[in-house]
């Protein structure tokens, strides 16, 4: 019974099924159910692992309609306008970043007119001075995690 890289074998262990059994991955990593679950709580408390949520694939339930949004914002505002996004529904993600814009963010809609009424919104904001939207056209790779490199 090895416990080396235990963390990293499994994080990776959860990556090909989030719905193991603490009995399975305690066979397939050959440690006992309980050190499986002492070291999940560790990773649970130091926030490697943030929850276990089901993988939705919004398509399927109409959400065809992806929206990359750039924003740029009054300096001083960025992170109220983040924080703003953040809380919008069909926002799944919202990135501070560095170049041209200052925020860029990833949405899910229904369909046009919902996402032209977002970026509407958007541009009520007195802190946001222009959006730039692409509409994605085909979702080659979306969500993905990778596995975490084991050094032996």
């Amino acid at each position: 019974m090895t416990y080396e890289n235990l963390d990293e074998k499994l994080v990776n262990a959860l990556l090909e099924d989030g719905r193991a059994s603490l009995r399975n991955l305690a066979e397939e990593l050959g440690v006992s159910v309980t050190t499986v679950s002492n070291h999940l709580s560790d990773l649970d408390e130091e926030g490697v692992i943030e929850g276990y949520t089901p993988k939705v694939d919004y398509d399927a339930l109409g959400y065809d309609v992806t929206a990359v949004i750039q924003l740029k914002v009054e300096g001083s505002a960025i992170t109220d306008v983040a924080d703003t996004l953040r809380d919008v529904k069909q926002m799944v993600s919202v990135y501070e970043v560095t170049g041209d814009h200052d925020i860029i963010a990833i949405a899910k809609f229904k369909d046009t007119d919902g996402m032209n009424a977002q970026i509407k919104q958007l541009l009520t904001d007195v802190n946001v001075k222009e959006t730039n939207t692409s509409v994605v056209l085909n979702t080659v790779s979306e969500h993905e995690q990778f596995s975490l490199d084991i050094e032996e």
